[in-house]
């Protein structure tokens, strides 16, 4: 059964169930995040240990992804999504007890932690992918979407500060604990929303080639695509820097307490809250490019101003300000994205996309663990800023007039040819 036959009383609860389950797995994913980094720079002090650990937490993500965006094709999304956060809590439960049992094996602990998970959040991320235009169809997609993206933004409040209450009560290494609680929650959310849409395939490893190859294809095969992929990938890759170097930044460079580095991330979630009631009437009265468009610039804005800054206010406002900035840029991003693309093909072409996305951030780590211990951190962000500004100049318009065409022509074009005029784009 598809989500568009069932009583609305019962579609609402699943929606509510949806969005709760997103919300609980991301702001357990803000308390490791929280705990982390401060965890592996307060006991090493240095900030080229923290940007190698950024690199090797994201480096799985490369294989991830891919094979992930197969999985939410051939499962459909929502028993994936259990079985990945149950991955999670068991992950994150045998991280305490190593870290408890043998307190100097910590931070090659939580660097094989950083990795296990990061494997396991690219099933979860094209899971989501898979579920939302099952349950927002027609003009409900853009709502869902933005949904998606203000979940994100209000974990980022609840989730640090959750973990800076909590660590004054268990301790940094126990919020782990608390997170792997939070990951099984997740879990049970999803095990109402119906299995569907799961693509009938084989499950050999010649099957498993030839889908991604076709993935792969497909992506190369539509432009407007790969051009919004090459933006992401230069944000990406400023953001990465950013946000890897934010604990060695914010506790280091201006010598503020650990719960600095959380209000960090609750005032950027405050924006989010905001946006769940400003981004619906955003999208009545301006398109979503126009939306993207704004974002954009607010966030090169901003990440320049991070790295230029001397105190921790002025740096403060940068990084909400990026946030918020990321927010709107993603609304145009994620709602323009899924009307290009075929959705029998959906997650085969989102695996290859969504690499290319993420490939920047162990990229970020190495930037950091290298430039950034030589120049400094924040003179890294302010080269990157001023790269992704000239970056976006070009691309940014090409990728919107692109994704519009290729809308316009697929609403031209005949159901039964679709699929077979996209892969010959």
């Amino acid at each position: 059964m598809t989500s568009g036959s069932n009583p609305p009383r019962l579609r609402s609860a699943r929606v509510g169930l949806f969005a709760v389950g997103i919300t609980v797995g991301l702001m357990a994913e803000q308390v490791v995040l929280f705990a982390v980094p401060l965890l592996i720079y307060q006991d090493s002090r240095r900030v080229s240990l923290l940007g190698l650990a950024y690199a090797l937490e994201w480096a799985p993500y490369l294989i991830a992804y891919p094979l992930g965006g197969i999985l939410a094709d051939r499962d459909g999304g929502p028993r994936l999504f259990r079985v990945a956060n149950v991955g999670r809590a068991l992950v994150l439960g045998s991280s305490v007890v190593l870290c408890l049992g043998e307190p100097g094996w910590t931070i090659p602990v939580l660097m094989v932690n950083g990795a296990l998970l990061t494997t396991l959040v690219a099933p979860i991320h094209m899971a989501i992918e898979k579920v939302v235009p099952q349950l927002g169809q027609g003009e409900a997609l853009a709502r869902m979407q933005g949904m998606v993206q203000n979940m994100e933004l209000l974990s980022l409040a609840l989730g640090p500060g959750l973990a800076m209450v909590a660590v004054v009560l268990l301790g940094k290494v126990w919020l782990l604990g608390l997170a792997a609680g939070m990951f099984a929650t997740a879990a049970a959310c999803w095990l109402s929303l119906p299995r569907a849409a799961a693509a009938p395939t084989g499950g050999d490893a010649r099957t498993a080639l030839a889908e991604l190859r076709l993935g792969w294809s497909l992506l190369f095969g539509n432009r407007p695509v790969v051009l919004l992929a090459a933006v992401n990938f230069t944000m990406n890759l400023a953001l990465a820097v950013t946000m890897g170097a934010n604990a060695a930044v914010v506790t280091g460079v201006f010598r503020q307490p650990q719960s600095a580095f959380a209000m960090l991330n609750v005032f950027a979630g405050v924006a989010g809250l905001l946006n769940l009631a400003v981004t619906p009437v955003l999208l009545k009265r301006f398109q979503p490019k126009v939306i993207g468009t704004v974002g954009f610039a607010l966030a090169c804005c901003s990440l320049l101003l991070l790295g230029l800054s001397h105190s921790y206010p002025v740096y403060a406002i940068g990084f909400v300000a990026v946030e918020v900035g990321v927010a709107y840029y993603n609304t145009f991003n994620r709602t323009q994205r899924v009307q290009v693309i075929p959705s029998e093909h959906l997650g085969k072409v989102m695996g290859p996309f969504f690499l290319i996305n993420v490939l920047a951030f162990p990229i970020g780590g190495l930037l950091i663990s290298t430039v950034g211990a030589w120049v400094g951190p924040q003179h890294l962000v302010a080269w990157l800023a001023l790269l992704l500004a000239v970056v976006g100049a070009v691309l940014v318009p090409l990728t919107a007039r692109s994704l519009q065409n290729s809308i316009s022509g697929r609403g031209r074009t005949p159901a039964g040819t679709l699929a077979a005029s996209e892969a010959k784009v």
